[in-house]
């Protein structure tokens, strides 16, 4: 959403990122929305990951983080219920403390920081989705602040890029196996792995599927890359602006997500930097 927003002309920088559009342009995050669905996206993610503090300031959150929470979920609801096509709508649940940073998590400044964005949200949203997710204790908090919510609970994590090894690991260094098994445990809908580059996320989709047979269940399991170079882990997402990488073209993310699939994966779709031309390619050549 961010990157689209950006490519497409709207209201756009540091540190507000995706939030920019909602507080000067929101008629940008709509057509943002359309040009995904148009593309033929079945699920669309609201534009509230960066309704934070960490983006647009504690005074601007205390002050209207409900309202622009409430207003990503309304357009996105909309623009679902206009489709052509059957279109669900992800609540976004962002790592409200900074992104590729679980070193900045704190539990209780991050209940109150998910209340605020659960309870905008709730009305308009068909399942919840905890993404780009760093550590299980980020995981473990939003179903706290969810409680007895009953609408579906979709995680998912953002991985190492470069781990030692090959081994699939997420950014706080925990095993994807080890994350899996505690997402299983707070009775999640579905596990998915965002925010990384294609090639790390196939090794991740393998561990997820082995642990989610070994404890007998039936959960699905998703991709959605990101168009990025490797983040070191010195890394903070949206911290500036990364470059986006040439190679990774529609034909180029598809043969990616084909790997996934062969692996385990039954959840395509795509992060920063994926465009609604790549998603038109996946869903033509996947659907």
């Amino acid at each position: 959403m961010g990157r689209e927003l950006k490519r497409i002309g709207a209201p756009f920088q540091q540190p507000e990122w995706s939030a920019l559009a909602l507080l000067e342009a929101p008629e940008y995050v709509s057509m943002a929305h359309n040009a995904f669905i148009g593309s033929g996206a079945d699920i669309i993610t609201t534009n509230s990951y960066a309704v934070v503090p960490f983006h647009i300031g504690e005074v601007r959150f205390t002050e209207r983080g409900h309202a622009l929470a409430q207003l990503a979920a309304e357009i996105a609801r909309a623009c679902a219920d206009k489709a052509a096509h059957p279109v669900t709508v992800a609540g976004s649940l962002s790592p409200v403390l900074g992104s590729y940073r679980p070193d900045l998590f704190q539990l209780e400044a991050a209940l109150r920081i998910y209340r605020v964005l659960i309870a905008a949200q709730e009305p308009f949203v068909d399942h919840w989705l905890a993404e780009t997710q760093s550590s299980i204790a980020e995981v473990k908090a939003v179903r706290q602040a969810l409680g007895d919510n009953s609408k579906p609970l979709w995680v998912s994590f953002t991985l190492d890029d470069e781990p030692a090894g090959g081994q699939a690991l997420l950014r706080s260094g925990e095993t994807v196996t080890d994350a899996v098994a505690a997402a299983i445990g707070l009775n999640v809908s579905a596990i998915l792995f965002n925010c990384s580059q294609p090639e790390v996320m196939t090794n991740a989709v393998h561990d997820a599927v082995a642990e989610i047979q070994r404890q007998g269940k039936a959960i699905p399991v998703g991709v959605y890359a990101n168009a990025f170079p490797a983040q070191s882990k010195e890394a903070e997402a949206n911290a500036e602006l990364d470059e986006i990488r040439t190679d990774l073209n529609p034909d180029a993310y598809l043969n990616w997500a084909k790997k996934w699939i062969a692996a385990g994966a039954t959840i395509i779709g795509g992060c920063c930097g994926i465009t609604p031309e790549h998603i038109a390619q996946l869903a033509k050549d996947l659907k």
